[in-house]
């Protein structure tokens, strides 16, 4: 786990958009797939809260030799997918532990 993750748990990130558009996004998570590390990443609204009808970015993560945060776009289709499948188990195992198993 990086430095990043364990400093930042509630970091946010601010992505500049091809049309030079900038959204702050809130990390849902850093993870690793395929021997590479990923971060998910979630739009905020203008609030600040997490926007949940906004699709979650994932990128390439990296870590700056001055700790920054570093995201590369995922080009290849296979890796895209590697990342969002391992995101998935993510937020599948978070709604497992959602489950009371004391309910009757």
């Amino acid at each position: 786990m990086s430095e990043f993750q364990n400093e930042h748990e509630a970091a946010t990130v601010t992505l500049t958009l091809d049309n030079d558009e900038e959204l702050e996004c809130a990390v849902l998570t850093i993870f690793e797939a395929a021997g590479n590390e990923y971060i998910a990443l979630l739009p905020l609204t203008e609030d600040g809260e997490e926007d949940e009808e906004s699709d979650v970015y994932l990128y390439r993560f990296f870590e700056g030799e001055d700790g920054e945060p570093i995201l590369e776009n995922i080009e290849d289709d296979d890796e895209y997918e590697a990342a969002a499948d391992q995101f998935d188990e993510w937020m599948d195992s978070l709604e497992y532990d959602e489950i009371d198993l004391d309910e009757d």
